[in-house]
This record gives structure tokens, sequence and C-alpha cells, in this order.
């Protein structure tokens, strides 16, 4: 029977670590688990930073301090991060399945922002998510002759590590009050 003590706290396993890369950019959040495999192998080491966490792993013949950030000791050159191609599933993807004309999530087609007729090109940054009725209000006419708008620039997705190490970073700056 667990004491009052263990009862507050949740399990040592459920705890998340953060994982840097090798030049100090947060990647990604693992398990704690997977990070006591990166340290155990010699793949990470523990971090202190801005008063992070620790955690004590106990078997029968070891103990393993883990830190609540760890950095990866090796680099892996081979892993680039390439902008995916442009297709209708990432297209979706990135304009979170909503028309970026009216917002709506029904009946989605793709629409060129500059129509292809009137030279534009089928690239990240001309094409959008679009609900059949904007798409075909719309037509092959560009944005200001029709007043229409569109609710975000189109652009190329960003790579997820980019995009956790700005929120991680966001998430470590003091509050004002």
């Amino acid at each position: 029977m667990p004491t009052e003590q263990q009862s507050q706290h949740p399990p040592i396993f459920q705890n998340q670590v953060v994982v840097f890369s090798k030049n100090y950019l947060p990647l990604t959040r693992i398990n704690i688990k997977r990070a006591i495999v990166l340290l155990v192998t010699g793949q990470a080491e523990s971090m202190e930073f801005n008063s992070a966490q620790q955690w004590e792993v106990r078997s029968p013949s070891v103990v393993i301090s883990v830190s609540e950030h760890i950095r990866l000791t090796k680099g892996n050159p081979k892993r680039r991060w390439k902008i995916p191609p442009v297709s209708r599933r990432e297209i979706f993807r990135r304009d979170d399945h909503n028309c970026q004309y009216c917002g709506s999530a029904k009946h989605l087609t793709v629409d060129h922002v500059i129509p292809r007729s009137k030279g534009g090109t089928h690239s990240w940054s001309n094409v959008v998510t679009a609900c059949e009725s904007c798409n075909s209000a719309k037509g092959d006419r560009l944005l200001h002759e029709i007043g229409m708008a569109l609710k975000t620039k189109p652009k190329a997705p960003v790579h997820p590590a980019i995009a956790f190490a700005e929120q991680f970073w966001k998430e470590q700056q003091p509050i004002d009050h």
C-alpha cells in the first residue's frame, strides 16, 4: 500500500525530459525511460539548467540521476530536415485543415492565391487550403479583384525541432505581472 507521500507525487516514469542537441538547441520532450537509455548508453549527458529538477532512478545495482534536461553527446550529420514537397496533405496540415479565406473546415480544396494562369507557382508561398465555396467565388482572379483576404500568409512549414525550440524558450521567460 502506498504511503501518503508516495500518493502525492506521480510515478517517476510519467516525467518528461527535454532533449537538447549537441549544440544546445532544445529538440523535443521524451519520457524518462528513453532518457535513461540515452544516459546509460553514453548518447546523452545531464545538464544543469535553470534550476532543473533531478530524479533518482534506482535499480538493485545502480542509482542513476536523471536531470529534467539532457544534451545529446553526438550529432547526426545525416539528419537534415528538408522542406516537404507541396502536396494536398501537407498544405491541409500546415493550414490546420481550415479554409484560409473563411475558416471553414468542410469541403476543403487547394487554391493558388495567384492563379497559375496569371503566373502563380505551385509553391508553399502561393498555395492555401480553401473550402469549395471560397475557391469557386475566387475562381481565376486575384484577391484584390474580388475583395477577399487570407487569414494567414502562406509559407513553408517549420521544422518540428525549431517550433519546439521557440515554444521552449517562450516558456522559460519570466512572467511579467
